[in-house]
């Protein structure tokens, strides 16, 4: 399910089978290395979105927690934990953040959900077919991790 208004409509009706929020953490700049973060905001977005596509009635995507890559850890840590206090106090079981940021994968102990990493690979070059390809091949494995975790 996504944050639309119609799979909100269904997620109300379903409340007690979906459990697992996904949440894609996109960084955001406009500066220094500003293709390559957009770049892997864009992948992760691409992943998540066949994610829920895979496991639709399961899994909420929840629109992306972005941040400044000027902001500090400390100021993230807070607000990512705030998301998923409120989360978790209306029912999701599981909690899910995927990223393509070396730094959250520094911090991954200390985040209240389970932290995704995937390497971004630079898709705006890339034969359509291919690319298609490498977000089945992302989203598999992510998939099983999630399943791994719900077990």
């Amino acid at each position: 399910m996504k944050w639309t208004v119609k799979d909100v409509a269904v997620y109300l009706q379903e409340k007690e089978y979906v459990d697992t929020a996904v949440i894609p953490l996109v960084p955001l700049a406009l500066e220094k290395n500003v293709k390559s973060i957009v770049s892997g905001g864009e992948f992760v977005q691409m992943i998540v979105s066949e994610l829920e596509r895979q496991f639709k009635g399961r899994v909420f995507l929840f629109p992306p927690f972005t941040y400044f890559v000027s902001e500090s850890m400390e100021e993230k840590m807070k607000r990512i934990t705030d998301w998923t206090s409120e989360l978790t106090a209306n029912g999701m079981k599981h909690i899910f953040y995927v990223t393509s940021d070396t730094e959250w994968k520094a911090r991954e102990a200390d985040l209240p959900g389970a932290l995704l990493w995937l390497p971004s690979l630079p898709l705006e070059h890339m034969d359509e077919k291919y690319k298609q390809q490498i977000v089945t091949d992302q989203t598999s494995q992510l998939m099983n991790l999630l399943v791994a975790k719900w077990s």
